[in-house]
C-alpha cells in the first residue's frame, strides 16, 4: 500500500479548535491514542525497530494490536486468526506510521523509528497533537490509497462536512447520508454498492477514526444497517457553517 497525501485542498470553512490536554472529549478518537501510544513507546524504549522495508517491525505491531483498543477490530479477534500481524494487516497503525513521519513527528534513523523533538513534546501534550495530526488527516490524506477499491467519491470535505453536520446531529444511516448528498438511494446490497463503499470508506471511516464519528451496525430486515452519530469530540473540536443549523443541546 502506498499512502498519497496532498489531493485534497484545505477548505476554509472547517475550522478545528485546539483543546486544553485535559479535554474529556480527547479520548472518542482512536486515531490520538494511537499516536500517543505509539509516541510514547518511542520516548520509553528509545526507538521502535523497522524492518528493511520499513515497516514497524512485529514486536511493536503485536503490542500496538493489544494496546490500542481500536474500534472493530479487537486483539483477540485479531489474533484469533493471525499469529503473526504484520503492520500492513494492521490498517490503523500502518496510516498512522506515514502520519507520524509526514508531520515529522519522528524519523526513520538506522534501521530505528525515532522521536523528533516536536515528536517528545507532542507526547504529552493529546490536545496539541489532536491539532496537529486530525485536520492533517481528514483533509490531506488521499483515503482511497488505502481503501480496498481506488474509487473515490466525488465532493469536497466542506460540504460533506457541513451536511453531516445537520444530517447526522439526531443520528442518521449510511444509506440516508449517501442519498442526502448523491440523490440516490444505494446500500451494500444495491447494483451501487461501490458508490457506497467509496463514500463510505473515503468519507465516514476517516471521520470514525478520527473521532468525530461513531457508527453501529445492525442486522435489520433489508440486511445490514449502519447507523451514523457525532461524537461529543465532533461538537467540542469543530466549527462549521451549519452548526447556527442545529438544535441546542438539552440540558438535564
Amino acid at each position: 500500500m502506498e499512502l498519497r497525501r496532498g489531493l485534497w485542498q484545505h477548505p476554509a470553512m472547517i475550522e478545528f479548535r485546539t483543546l486544553a490536554d485535559d479535554h474529556p472529549d480527547l479520548a472518542h478518537s482512536p486515531l490520538l491514542r494511537g499516536a500517543l501510544l505509539t509516541l510514547q513507546y518511542a520516548q520509553e524504549h528509545g526507538s521502535i525497530g523497522l524492518t528493511k522495508n520499513k515497516a514497524f517491525k512485529r514486536v511493536f505491531v503485536h503490542w500496538a494490536v493489544a494496546h490500542f483498543d481500536w474500534p472493530g477490530r479487537s486483539a483477540e479477534e485479531m489474533f484469533r486468526y493471525n499469529k503473526v500481524i504484520n503492520e500492513y494487516e494492521f490498517p490503523p497503525l500502518e496510516v498512522l506510521h506515514f502520519l507520524l513521519i509526514s508531520l515529522r513527528l519522528g524519523r526513520h534513523y538506522k534501521g530505528e523509528f525515532r522521536l523528533t523533538k516536536r515528536g517528545t513534546e507532542l507526547a504529552q501534550a493529546p490536545g496539541r497533537l489532536f491539532a496537529e495530526l486530525i485536520p492533517y488527516f481528514i483533509l490531506q490524506i488521499d483515503h482511497a490509497s488505502y481503501a480496498r477499491f481506488d474509487d473515490r467519491p466525488f465532493g469536497k470535505w466542506d460540504v460533506w462536512m457541513n451536511v453531516i453536520n445537520v444530517e447526522a446531529d439526531p443520528g442518521t444511516t449510511e444509506a440516508a447520508l449517501f442519498e442526502t448528498f448523491y440523490g440516490e438511494p444505494q446500500d451494500w446490497h444495491t447494483a451501487g454498492w461501490r458508490e457506497m463503499a467509496a463514500f463510505s470508506s473515503c468519507v465516514l471511516r476517516p471521520l470514525e477514526w478520527a473521532g468525530l464519528l461513531i457508527e453501529t451496525r445492525e442486522d435489520g430486515t433489508g440486511g445490514n444497517v449502519c447507523h451514523v452519530f457525532k461524537t461529543p469530540l465532533w461538537r467540542s473540536a469543530l466549527k462549521l457553517d451549519t452548526d447556527n443549523m442545529l438544535q441546542p443541546m438539552s440540558v438535564h
